[in-house]
């Protein structure tokens, strides 16, 4: 898929020396968390994303020409126990989740992969824990079963005050005459 690049981060990766990164932005219920491959804190778009160095490391991103799920790996290591709290105790699946990419001379950034928050594994170390969170292209949706059904109870959930499927329940038993009787 053809991505539009920001002339200026185009012309900072033709340089002789680059420096790029990664920076994450997941966004839980409680507040957005995002980190970035560097040291400190940065500044992107407007929003302050915390240093993480070699902790947070990106799984392989491939990026399919069909309309075929895709997914990606964030793990982020050497993590103390509160933060391993927080992981457990907020809810994370299909939340959005966004990966971009930049360069450190220039401000604009690319998403490269954006999706549903999906699993977290923790692995537990006494002193420091990692994380790692499988993170579904926003095309796992319509791999889903829907859980809508076709009865009163549902269609009240949806419109409440909507009749149409109270007499289903009624009708299932009945049996009709169609057509002329002889």
């Amino acid at each position: 898929m053809a991505r539009a690049i920001d002339p200026v981060l185009l012309d900072a990766l033709t340089q002789p020396a680059v420096r790029i990164f990664h920076a994450v932005e997941m966004l839980f219920d409680a507040a957005p968390v995002r980190f970035w491959t560097g040291y400190g804190e940065k500044t992107i778009n407007g929003e302050t994303y915390t240093g993480t160095g070699q902790l947070l490391s990106l799984g392989d991103m491939q990026e399919a020409s069909d309309l075929s799920a895709q997914s990606v790996t964030l793990t982020l290591s050497g993590i103390s126990s509160e933060i391993v709290a927080l992981a457990l105790a907020e809810p994370y699946q299909r939340r959005p989740c966004r990966i971009m990419f930049g360069e450190m001379t220039v401000a604009p950034v690319v998403t490269l992969f954006s999706g549903l928050m999906n699993t977290m594994t923790i692995e537990d170390a006494g002193e420091s824990s990692t994380i790692s969170l499988l993170v579904d292209s926003k095309l796992v949706e319509l791999q889903r079963a829907k859980e809508r059904r076709y009865t009163h109870e549902s269609q009240q959930a949806r419109y409440p005050g909507d009749t149409f499927f109270s007499y289903v329940t009624d009708l299932q038993d009945k049996s009709f005459n169609w057509g002329r009787t002889g």
